[in-house]
Formats: structure tokens, sequence, C-alpha cells
């Protein structure tokens, strides 16, 4: 049985649909695979894929990140 499928269109700004067609094709993807897989991921878990906040964590400093990178991967 095949799958019945419905076009989906959107308005996107024109910079951000190249920058994100260059992540994809790194990615061996197309835009249309990407939204499948983000759909797919709202589906398995009924929310959105990541969390939306108007308050955003705060950015690490130079040190901070030095330190959560050693604790990370070890100290070079």
């Amino acid at each position: 049985m095949s799958e019945t499928t419905t076009l989906f269109r959107a308005r996107v700004s024109t910079a951000r649909l190249r920058k994100a067609e260059k992540v994809f094709a790194r990615l061996g993807m197309k835009p249309g695979d990407a939204f499948n897989i983000f759909l797919a991921q709202v589906e398995l878990r009924n929310d959105l894929p990541f969390a939306i906040t108007t308050q955003p964590e705060r950015l690490l400093t130079t040190a901070e990140q030095g330190k959560a990178w050693d604790k990370a991967l070890g100290e070079y």
C-alpha cells in the first residue's frame, strides 16, 4: 500500500534557506529530507525536538568553555 503524500509550502528567507541547504548537503540531504526528519521527531516526541524559550541559557565565558572542553575530552 503506497503512502499518500502532501505538498507543503513555506515562505522562508532566501539567505536562511541557502545556509540550511549547505548544511543539508554536507549531510547528504535535501530540505525535504530534513523537514521529514523534523516531522518524524515531532511525531515521535509529541513535542518539538528542541526547547523553545524566551530565557536562553547564559553563554559560557572563554575560561568556562575551556574547562568544559577539558572535562569532556581531557587536557591536551
